[in-house]
């Protein structure tokens, strides 16, 4: 199914409802980095990927990586949209005997290639399926991988780059979800990243930079990777952490912690935090429709 901008923006943001929801119900879980990729995690599930949820190993499928597997909630609610599982199935986030665990879980959930916890790990598992589907192979499959930019720090991220870089995967293509924050802080006080750009290109990566809330940026950038034969591409996606809810927005205090988790300073009263992140999130879904007719 084809999809316009303004169909994708309007799922965009209900899948963002549904992470509040499964937060809440679940009383565990991170907000920030799910609400602030969920227009990526919309552009590559309904306007770039390759799959079939109906066939989820068919051989010809673009292979997806999730390497911060924290920000789960936006992919569990962007793979329910995209059929890979019932929708009500959401409400089973960390519950025992889910599918949908706190950290991704490829024996049991539909539509994965990869378990994820420990940060750093994503691309290297990425690259070796790119270089087996090019290298090996010859398939005409493609490889995404998702990763956060508080991972940077992780030295095992580095080694994969060299190994992508080396060997030309132009099969490839990362995103990073450059949203400015990690668990304890703003990443360029915890451990400085920049000049992030000049790291990349230094190892072989032709590197894009996107708003990471421009869905239409988002989808070209994926579209103009596939047609780079040098090297593998990195896609910068400057998020804004805790996307569409006023309270959450640009603060690390929300990285790993749920809506009526507990009082953070400025936030609304506990019991309360759920309830006032559905209704901002619904107000800005009605200006995305207004904004379209």
């Amino acid at each position: 199914m084809q999809y316009t901008i303004k169909q994708l923006e309007e799922k965009a943001n209900e899948i963002r409802e549904d992470i509040i929801k499964m937060l809440v119900c679940a009383k565990s879980g991170h907000s920030a980095g799910p609400l602030g990729m969920a227009d990526v995690f919309t552009a590559l599930y309904f306007g770039v990927l390759n799959y079939d949820p109906k066939n989820i190993t068919k051989w010809d499928r673009d292979r997806f990586v999730l390497s911060c597997g924290h920000i789960c909630p936006v992919w569990y609610a962007t793979l329910a949209h995209a059929g890979f599982f019932p929708h009500a199935e959401l409400a089973t986030l960390r519950k025992l005997g889910t599918r949908l665990h706190g950290h991704p879980h490829n024996e049991v959930l539909p539509g994965s290639e990869n378990s994820s916890g420990p940060l750093g790990q994503g691309l290297s598992q990425a690259a070796g399926m790119a270089y087996v589907g090019l290298k090996m192979k010859k398939e005409p499959w493609r490889v995404y991988c998702v990763m956060s930019d508080g991972e940077q720090q992780e030295g095992q991220i580095w080694e994969a780059a060299m190994f992508a870089g080396k060997n030309n995967l132009r099969n490839l293509t990362a995103l990073i979800d450059r949203n400015n924050i990690q668990i304890d802080g703003y990443t360029e006080e915890v451990m400085p990243l920049e000049p992030f750009r000049a790291k990349w290109e230094a190892m072989n990566w032709t590197v894009l930079e996107v708003d990471g809330h421009n869905i239409r940026e988002i989808i070209d950038a994926c579209n103009k990777a596939k047609s780079i034969y040098e090297n593998p591409t990195v896609i910068i996606c400057h998020t804004i952490p805790g996307k569409g809810v006023d309270f959450m927005e640009y603060r690390y205090e929300w990285h790993g912690v749920p809506p009526d988790s507990g009082d953070i300073t400025g936030s609304p009263k506990k019991g309360l935090q759920g309830h006032e992140a559905l209704k901002e999130l619904r107000t800005l879904g009605g200006r995305i429709r207004s904004e379209h007719e």
